[in-house]
């Protein structure tokens, strides 16, 4: 074996260092710290209580769902051992944050990240209610040992020709990973419900939106490492990612005005997050600011990006074999965890 051929084999796994969960990736004498950060879209996370102020009678003991505290725990028992496992073959800790969407309220969050699967890591929870007319939300958790917030704020969305819409709020969390600024867009654009083409417009007032919280970053500091994340109900190449938003696929073609959407390739792959008439779409993206693109830089930039599809997630038999293994389907209960994989990225940063 060549010397060449031995220093791309190596590859040293540190646990438990100071502050991350590490990878240390010994190439070419260069060591990298490694940081794992995810989206879940968790599929109606409601609790079993009956709120009127929320459309969530479905989601109850007495609802055509038959919500009550047995398919509660076995739902949040599901998730907790999902994201559990989410990173753990990079780091020891898993998931440093983690963005939710489908989710009632702050209450389903705190009690999942209770969860046995969970309860050591410390996660802590952002989260504000927004008016979505099904009464779910989008949130965050960290872990404050790896992530210091230093503010966040809920953003509208709003349709001036549509004054009745109402939809997910687009969460920003700012904060500190391992002593450097970073941010994170937590999202859940409009449904296609009536139509792809019929609801265009309003997945492209939301890219609008998140496009617009990140330029409003990018003036205060043009390196600024944004992720913008989220179940997006539509694809990388679609009109509303890459036109709106203004992300590309390549990085070669990043420039201080584009994004780089890493997801694309995956996608051009067959490589998807959900499933719907035996197609495949990838609706659950992380897309990052030109400050996370250089490899050869001191901070934190994109190693790699991950859909989390393991078999255990997956329907095992049937039709809908090799489909997200969901928990319900044409109105039965399956028991299973998310009709959405999650997808994460692994963040790497020279020591």
């Amino acid at each position: 074996m060549t010397q060449a051929m031995m220093r791309s084999r190596m590859y040293l796994i540190a646990v438990g260092m100071l502050l991350l969960p590490w990878i240390l990736q010994c190439q070419e004498d260069k060591r990298y710290r490694i940081a794992c950060i995810g989206f879940y879209n968790v599929e109606n996370l409601f609790d079993t209580i009956d709120q009127p102020e929320v459309n969530d009678q479905e989601f109850t003991p007495t609802g055509p769902n038959a919500w009550g505290n047995q398919r509660y725990e076995e739902k949040l028992n599901n998730l907790a051992e999902v994201i559990s496992r989410i990173g753990t073959d990079h780091s020891p800790d898993g998931l440093a944050l983690l963005g939710l969407s489908e989710i009632e309220n702050r209450g389903v969050i705190e009690d999942l990240i209770r969860r046995p699967e969970l309860k050591a890591r410390g996660y802590a929870v952002v989260h504000y209610d927004s008016p979505d007319r099904r009464g779910v939300d989008v949130g965050l958790i960290y872990q404050p040992k790896y992530f210091q917030v230093t503010g966040s704020r809920s953003y509208r969305l709003k349709i001036p020709t549509e004054p009745d819409f109402l939809s997910r709020d687009q969460l920003l969390v700012s904060g500190y990973l391992d002593g450097e600024q970073v941010h994170v867009i937590v999202n859940h654009w409009p449904s296609r419900r009536g139509g792809e083409q019929s609801s265009r417009h309003l997945r492209n007032a939301a890219a609008d939106l998140s496009r617009h919280i990140v330029d409003s970053l990018l003036r205060m500091d043009p390196e600024a490492k944004i992720m913008v994340m989220g179940d997006l109900n539509d694809d990388p190449v679609d009109i509303s990612v890459r036109h709106h938003l203004r992300a590309v696929g390549k990085k070669a073609n990043v420039d201080p005005s584009r994004m780089y959407n890493p997801m694309e390739e995956m996608f051009n792959k067959g490589i998807g997050s959900l499933a719907y008439r035996d197609s495949w779409n990838l609706f659950d993206q992380i897309i990052v600011s030109p400050g996370l693109v250089p490899a050869e830089q001191k901070g934190w930039f994109l190693y790699a990006t991950r859909v989390f599809n393991k078999e255990f997630l997956k329907q095992k038999t049937g039709t809908f074999k090799g489909y997200p293994f969901r928990s319900f389907a044409g109105g039965a209960y399956l028991g299973g965890y998310s009709d959405h994989f999650p997808v994460y990225v692994i963040l790497a940063k020279p020591e």
